[in-house]
């Protein structure tokens, strides 16, 4: 009979487990092969429990007649923290001793600037005298200029 106007997929149609074959371990969601491959892990393990022992005897192929190192195979060097001579002060890079010299330029000219023994610094405080005197100045002329105004209007009135 036909089925309309689309086909299904060619993988079938979706099947749903029921409770009953959950409970019973028969689901479709399992393989049914599960049961077979787990024997066969298990019986792998128990064999390589077993096997373990005779292999240290026993190689594969030529391993056990010929012993190769490969020269281009690098083995792991296994370092700890307290292997290692903690006394040694390591070596800096030239990068990062200029900027260590950068860094303490920096400060020792921002304590001279601080102290005024810079000429920057010495030509910055007589520009800050320079303008207190204006505005000193300045404040003296308003008020001189305030002054002058209330007494014309002390005089007008």
């Amino acid at each position: 009979m036909g089925r309309g106007k689309f086909k299904g997929k060619p993988t079938g149609r979706r099947q749903f487990s029921t409770p009953e074959e959950i409970l019973a371990g028969t689901s479709a969601n399992r393989p049914r092969t599960f049961k077979k491959e787990e024997a066969e892990v298990a019986e792998a393990e128990r064999l390589d429990e077993e096997g373990s022992e005779q292999e240290s005897e026993k190689s594969k192929g030529t391993r056990g007649l010929i012993e190769i190192e490969n020269p281009n195979f690098a083995k792991p060097k296994n370092s700890k923290a307290l292997d290692n001579d903690l006394d040694r002060t390591t070596e800096l890079s030239r990068r990062e001793r200029e900027e260590i010299e950068k860094q303490r330029a920096h400060e020792r000219f921002m304590r001279l600037q601080e102290q005024g023994k810079t000429e920057q610094a010495r030509k910055d405080l007589e520009r800050l005298a320079l303008i207190r005197r204006q505005r000193a100045e300045a404040a003296k002329k308003r008020k001189e200029e305030k002054a002058a105004k209330e007494m014309k209007k002390e005089a007008r009135n």
